[in-house]
């Protein structure tokens, strides 16, 4: 029988130092296998790590093929021990597996929490009301030597102490120190230290020589513990084992980090990046001090040579006082605040995302089996016939063509998975004709967003409708919803638009606050009026818009009573919108007229916010439903020396905010708004020009120039000196380069 001495290193998941320390003793043992913790029917796919085209950060892929959405994920950086003791034992041509439990063993809550917490230091999260030392045991022991973070901790003993001395033993028996009187473990957790411990013991009877054992730090003493092979695998005995699919998939640098929801993810990965290629060297702390001033100047701020001497010599006598043995992230942070922000901690943010998380997008090799959505998405731009480029382009579609009606709906459908290959241009117009225009350029981050939302599903169709009907669920409000439905039907997602048409009506049928339901009327208007541009069915979509507007048109009245300034605003540009988008879609006289005494009850309600008193005048004059005569009539009333100037300019605002150019061509309305504004004393009339500037700032150039013409025409209210053309002379011009900055904001008139 052959026999092999076993080596523990305990290792911290994504740890820069304890990769080199590992990479240090590996070089001493000389290992002829080398066994990792990680699923090991993926085992197969580890030597592609060490291949030239690999680039991290990747991550293993695993899910089952009758369930892919049930996906797990176990990413590596170039920092990461596993993927250093990877290369070693290629570079080195030892034996390598790895020894943990196989991904087709594992439920999708274990694979989950498996590959969250691939442990490396980092213990799966079993339970809310787990022993905290379980989830970070180096965390734990930093924070009990008076450290921040494991980081530091790890940086300070492991990779700049000047003399770490037996590292991993001393690793070893801090962890057997945190186990001691835990108790019962996780089944899960005791079924993961089962399987790893029947493969090194298979792998011991195997190889003849050293072996080394590559695990979290926290599973170092269950696995050297002694225990009976036969106890091992009764525990193991009946685990379900579904047939897996794993290949490689590109990651990136920022979902690395704890707080982006990695459970077994760092604080600071491009930080830990740094610790690993400045290893070895004497100016790290200068280099990181450098990058950060690198990023300030890029921002537009004055950072000096001097400064950064400043905040070295700072970062130096913090790691003094603090006895560690060199400068550490929190000692340049801190000497960086001081010395380069002026004291400003705010100001960290603006370095914080672009250095600490990084900006890394990883590469695999070409011939590497890919994840059916990258698959799926292959197949979909061959038959598109569109080529992904990391320039933009513009695209024109026209969707009465199968090819363009094809091209759009792969965008759209993409674009719910958060992959924003082609942007609309025109968002607002595009919905509205049979033509979109886009432009696409390709990042290689959408392909780890693909990866990311195969648990949706394996098809970009499928993904596309999961995504979505999630989010229907989760929605909270009405015109959520309709925006939802919309984006659904807009995307050709039959399973999502069923399910958003199920909520939208449900809750319809409870809702009752005006605001929201005036903002899901124009989402589903454009389904309806521009649904012949993608064959889709509206019938049931037409009774529930009616049914809204209705509701709307009752509830108007109540909701405009009383409102403060900030909430009239919003009223108001809800119910443009709302009654361009009823305008649009052209519903029955019942409707219409519901919608038209809807309006007609705010503009004659007494408690009526003046804004939508306003607005709800110019929307019915607009319609038709108040002649010219009976609109200045009206403007004469509610802007009469009687009113309070206050609400005068609230009723004004809301009516000619998007109606300005009226004024141009209708005399009675001018007269009104000329009468109002000659009422005004000097202080009232300074102090609501923003409000006229506000009006007219809708008008362009020759608007404005026709609205002055038309006031100065009259010859009886002309000033003295002028004569009633515009070709009338040098007086008229000069009043008019007066009056042109004064009333539009172009100057300081």
């Amino acid at each position: 029988m052959k026999y092999s001495d076993i080596a523990y290193f305990g290792i911290r998941h994504h740890g820069p130092g304890s990769a080199e320390s590992l990479v240090q003793a590996l070089q001493e043992l000389r290992p002829v296998a080398v066994l990792i913790e990680g699923p090991s029917d993926a085992s197969a796919l580890l030597p592609l790590l060490a291949r030239p085209e690999m680039q991290p950060p990747v991550a293993l892929l695993c899910y089952p093929e009758d369930d892919p959405a049930s996906t797990s994920f176990w990413p590596f950086a170039e920092f990461s021990p596993e993927y250093q003791a990877v290369l070693w034992a290629v570079g080195n041509k030892a034996a390598l597996r790895f020894i943990d439990l196989p991904s087709s063993a594992r439920s999708p809550a274990e694979a989950i929490d498996a590959a969250e917490n691939t442990d490396t230091a980092e213990a799966s999260d079993a339970g809310n009301d787990e022993d905290p030392h379980r989830r970070d045991p180096v965390g734990t022991l930093a924070h009990a030597a008076g450290y921040e973070d494991g980081e530091s901790w790890w940086s300070d003993i492991v990779e700049q102490n000047p003399e770490p001395g037996p590292i991993f033993a001393a690793i070893a028996d801090a962890m057997t120190t945190l186990r001691e009187g835990e108790g019962s473990i996780a089944k899960f957790e005791a079924r993961r230290e089962a399987h790893m411990r029947l493969e090194i013991a298979a792998a011991r009877k195997e190889f003849e020589g050293p072996i080394a054992v590559v695990c979290g730090a926290w599973h170092v003493p269950a696995l050297q513990a002694a225990h009976a092979q036969k106890a091992d695998q009764a525990l193991l005995k009946g685990i379900a084992r579904r047939k897996s699919t794993m290949t490689w998939a590109p990651w990136t640098g920022p979902r690395l980090a704890s707080g982006l929801g990695y459970g077994a993810g760092v604080v600071a990965p491009g930080w830990c990046k740094h610790l690993w290629r400045t290893r070895g060297r004497h100016d790290g702390a200068t280099l990181w001090l450098a990058m950060i001033a690198a990023v300030l100047r890029e921002k537009g701020h004055l950072i000096s040579t001097a400064s950064l001497i400043e905040a070295e010599r700072l970062a130096r006598t913090l790691a003094a006082i603090r006895e560690r043995p060199k400068s550490g992230f929190e000692e340049l942070r801190d000497a960086s605040v001081a010395a380069l922000f002026n004291g400003e901690a705010l100001l960290w943010a603006l370095v914080e995302a672009e250095l600490l998380l990084g900006a890394d997008v990883g590469e695999i090799p070409p011939d590497t089996p890919l994840a059916p959505l990258i698959e799926d998405l292959q197949r979909n731009q061959k038959a598109a016939r569109l080529k992904p480029e990391a320039l933009e382009r513009e695209l024109s579609v026209d969707l009465r063509s199968e090819s363009g009606l094809f091209r759009s709906t792969l965008l759209h459908r993409l674009s719910v998975l958060g992959v924003h290959w082609g942007k609309l241009t025109d968002a607002g117009r595009s919905r509205g004709t049979f033509r979109e225009r886009w432009t696409l350029a390709w990042e290689p981050e959408y392909a780890v967003r693909l990866v990311e939302n195969l648990v949706y599903g394996p098809t970009i169709e499928k993904a596309a409708n999961g995504r979505l009907i999630q989010m229907i669920g989760a929605a909270a409000t009405l015109d959520t919803l309709a925006a939802l439905v919309q984006s659904a039907i807009t995307a050709d997602l039959s399973e999502a638009s069923s399910a958003g048409l199920v909520a939208l009506e449900a809750r319809a049928a409870h809702s009752s606050e005006c605001l929201e339901i005036l903002a899901s009327v124009p989402p589903l208007a454009d389904i309806i009026r521009y649904g012949e541009a993608r064959k889709t069915e509206t019938h049931r979509l037409s009774g529930l818009m009616e049914r809204l507007i209705v509701e709307a048109a009752i509830a108007l009245p109540y909701a405009v009573r009383d409102l403060d300034q900030q909430a009239a605003a919003s009223l108001v540009g809800a119910l443009r919108k709302a009654d361009e988008a009823i305008r649009l879609i052209e519903p029955g006289d019942d409707v219409l007229n519901g919608w038209r005494d809807g309006l007609a009850a705010v503009l004659d309600g007494p408690r009526s916010t003046a804004l939508l008193a306003g607005c709800a005048a110019h929307l019915l004059y607009e319609a038709g439903q108040l002649s010219a005569e009976a609109a200045a009539g009206l403007l004469g009333r509610r802007l009469s020396p009687g009113t309070p100037v206050i609400e005068a300019a609230g009723f004004f605002e809301g009516f000619f905010s998007t109606a300005g150019q009226r004024l141009i061509y209708d005399e009675g309305l001018r007269g009104a708004v000329d009468a109002w504004l000659k009422s005004l004393d000097e202080e009232a009339f300074v102090a609501h020009l923003p409000l006229l500037r506000r009006v007219f700032s809708n008008l362009d150039s020759m608007e404005r120039r026709r609205l002055i013409e038309a006031v100065l025409g009259r010859a009886a209210r002309l000033p003295a000196g002028l004569t009633p053309a515009p070709d009338g002379g040098e007086a008229w011009r000069r009043h008019l380069e007066r009056l042109g900055p004064l009333l539009m904001g172009g100057g300081n008139g």
